[in-house]
Order: C-alpha cells, then sequence, then structure tokens
C-alpha cells in the first residue's frame, strides 16, 4: 500500500502546501507592512503629529487651574447630572432598593456605608464619614484610589463637571 511513489507523493503535498503557506506569508506582510521603512538611515516622519504638550512641560499645572468643586456645584445642571446617572443604572437604583450596589435615594450628605442590608466591602464599611458633595465628588473620580479595596469596579468619572452635575441630580432628588 505504501510504496515509493505513494511517500513521494505525500513529501510533495506537504512541500507543495509549505510553500504557498510561505508565499502567502510573504503577501502579507509586504501589503500590511506596518515597521517604519528604511530608507538609508533617514528618519521617517509620520503623517501628522498630535500635540500633547507633554514637551513644554507646565501642562499639568494648567489642568488643575479652574474653579474650584464648590463653584462647580454651584452653577451644576441636575438635568445633565440625570444624564450622567445613566452610567450608575447598571448597579444602583433610586426607589429604595438595593442592585448590585446600594440604593442611592438621600445618598448626598448620609453616613458612608450607612444602608441597611447591603453587605458593603470590608474597605467601605469601615470608611466613616458621610458622602458630602467633595468626598462624593473625590470618590467619583477615582473609585478604586480613593477606597481601596472597595467592590465599585466603576472606573470613574474624571471630568469635575460631569461628577458636579451628577452630585447635584442626587441632591435634587432629596431623600
Amino acid at each position: 500500500m505504501f510504496d515509493t511513489m505513494t511517500v513521494t507523493k505525500a513529501g510533495g503535498a506537504l512541500c507543495g502546501a509549505f510553500l504557498i503557506f510561505l508565499l502567502g506569508k510573504w503577501a502579507a506582510e509586504s501589503l500590511y507592512h506596518t515597521a517604519p521603512a528604511a530608507h538609508g538611515g533617514e528618519e521617517v516622519a509620520q503623517a501628522y503629529t498630535i500635540d500633547t504638550g507633554a514637551e513644554a512641560g507646565g501642562g499639568e499645572a494648567a489642568a488643575e487651574e479652574g474653579p474650584d468643586f464648590a463653584t462647580l456645584l454651584a452653577s451644576a445642571d441636575a438635568a445633565a447630572g440625570e444624564k450622567v446617572f445613566g452610567k450608575c443604572k447598571a448597579c444602583h437604583k433610586l426607589d429604595g432598593s438595593n442592585g448590585t450596589g446600594p440604593h442611592l435615594d438621600g445618598v448626598v450628605n448620609r453616613a458612608v456605608g450607612a444602608v441597611a442590608g447591603f453587605g458593603y466591602s470590608d474597605a467601605m464599611a469601615g470608611h466613616g464619614g458621610t458622602w458630602d458633595p467633595e468626598t462624593l465628588s473625590a470618590f467619583l473620580e477615582d473609585p478604586k484610589g480613593n477606597v481601596a479595596g472597595t467592590k465599585m469596579s466603576f472606573a470613574g468619572l474624571k471630568k469635575p463637571e460631569d461628577r458636579a452635575n451628577l452630585i447635584a441630580y442626587l441632591q435634587s432628588l432629596g431623600g
């Protein structure tokens, strides 16, 4: 059954398949080449650059300038905060019942970790204090960085205006 001709044909088929594979690889690499082209040692410029201000320095100082949070909260828009609350709806409710996270009825100026019947993480239960607007803003900016060990997996709201609008919305609900 396995004579010399059959083994020769099988070997030829393997070599042919391997050559087709290598030809396809070569064609794909030349078509989708992403490495910088070698132009006799010349540096190749990108088609466009985005100025991030990293070389200028002082970018952090300019970013930190601006109104303080109390000023932002005073001019916050509760209607815009309701839209921002859309990011919170997956885990938090406003009807007094707990979801994945505790309900947010009356959360502004409520004691931290004080919703009865909700299983807080040890870090949040032992946090203490109250959810005043400044504390809420700091927590909403970076939950895991503010309370290490919290169960809240949300990345945070980086824009101070969004945090102020959300807190104004939560204040407008009372509780």
